[in-house]
């Protein structure tokens, strides 16, 4: 029977603890994924060393010098700390309060070799002091592992052109929708804390009436990422009001200037002030989101929906990849509003015909949760957004590794 760690772990725990040899004592895929597997080799077995896996490899564990037990009190453990592996270093959550680091109660087995105590955290900028089973403390660690992994992917995506350094993506929606607030939403992951730099809110008209690109920044007074999200006014179903069409091409061509007044009865035209006469590829859009309510999809109005139709007619010719943000999904269906990390659970947002209404395949609908009531971060709406940049990112490719096809084509020819 071997453990899963590599003998480098084992090293490296056996380090932190002293002069420890290792021993498993428990292997759920063996014994079985049941408390009274895990009690019947580790109880009254001291000190031990738990640890998790997932199915992406992240490992978690931790490590107490009280012995487990069926007695259902907590005992006191100054000694007790979490731990996670980057790459072969191990990093240590020791504890902030030892009265409930061993928690001798039974719960639901994950993949692991043993299974560790619960305990309260403190990592970096934020604090977590938790009385629930220790199995949500682990699943707190692979959300922050998750997390982290993504800030870190955005923030050193580079283009696979080198004439654009930031890649423009033009968000297209409804009137309240939550094109502003998806923006807002994504700078406040960055930012770490909610932030509401675009205009947002509540209204039946656009409140964003002129044409913006925001950089999202890694921080306040940090470099801008690798992406420009573009707002625009919002669209209506009447004509004459909301975004005009005929300005949509202007934008994915590049033409339109920052801070271009919208006015939906007199499209852009190319004697107007600051209309770019030759766009270079770094000022075009490079992908375009829709943005959607998911609680309003089943009552779409007629008129929206062949405004959509139109639009994406208008950007399939173009040859710009196109995806679905799906927002207030919380609002949408119950089971979400009670826990974000329902939504891929949920029969309702599944069963959401957006993709058919819209014109785009299913793949292409990402779920996200903006910030609009809260006034802290939360880890699970921040995976979500962080989670749909990425998708940005690799419908930009596509469009890049199209762009360069066709180059191709026409210089063999």
């Amino acid at each position: 029977m071997n453990p899963r760690l590599t003998q480098s772990q084992q090293r490296t725990i056996c380090a932190q603890l002293g002069r420890f040899k290792l021993k498993l004592l428990y292997k759920a895929s063996i014994h079985g994924f049941t408390g009274a597997a895990f009690h019947q080799r580790c109880d009254n077995r001291s000190p031990t060393v738990s640890v998790g896996y997932n199915n992406s490899g992240f490992v978690f564990g931790g490590y107490t010098e009280q012995p487990f037990s069926q007695s259902g009190q907590y005992v006191n453990d100054d000694q007790a700390f979490l731990f996670t592996f980057d790459g072969e270093n191990l990093i240590k959550y020791p504890v902030t309060n030892s009265t409930y680091a061993n928690p001798c109660k039974t719960w639901n087995m994950c993949n692991c070799s043993c299974f560790c105590q619960r305990s309260h955290i403190r990592k970096n900028d934020f604090t977590t002091t938790t009385s629930s089973k220790m199995g949500k403390v682990l699943y707190f660690l692979v959300l922050y592992r998750k997390r982290k992994e993504l800030i870190e992917y955005i923030k050193s995506y580079k283009p696979t052109v080198s004439s654009v350094t930031q890649p423009r993506v033009l968000l297209i929606g409804p009137v309240g929708a939550g094109k502003s607030s998806f923006f807002n939403s994504v700078s406040s992951v960055f930012r770490g804390h909610v932030t509401s730099q675009a205009i947002s809110g509540s209204s039946s008209t656009s409140l964003t009436t002129q044409f913006r690109s925001y950089s999202v920044k890694d921080g306040r007074e940090g470099k801008p990422l690798p992406i420009i999200l573009c707002d625009t006014m919002g669209l209506e179903e009447t004509k004459g009001a909301g975004l005009d069409i005929d300005d949509l091409s202007s934008i994915l061509n590049g033409h339109l200037p920052e801070r271009y007044q919208f006015n939906p009865s007199a499209p852009l035209h190319p004697e107007a002030h600051g209309y770019r006469t030759s766009p270079g590829l770094k000022d075009k859009i490079h992908c375009v989101a829709y943005v959607i309510d998911a609680s309003k999809v089943s009552i779409m109005s007629t008129g929206l929906e062949e405004k959509l139709d139109a639009i994406r007619r208008k950007v399939n010719l173009m040859g710009i990849p196109q995806l679905v943000l799906l927002t207030k999904v919380d609002e949408a269906c119950p089971l979400v509003k009670e826990d974000v990390r329902n939504v891929y659970k949920s029969g309702y947002i599944k069963d959401v015909e957006v993709g058919s209404r819209l014109g785009v395949p299913l793949s292409c609908v990402v779920p996200v949760k903006n910030y609009s009531e809260e006034l802290e971060l939360d880890m699970n709406c921040d995976i979500l957004l962080l989670s749909a940049v990425l998708q940005m990112f690799r419908f930009v490719d596509d469009y890049f590794d199209e762009l360069s096809d066709r180059m191709s084509i026409v210089t063999c020819s």
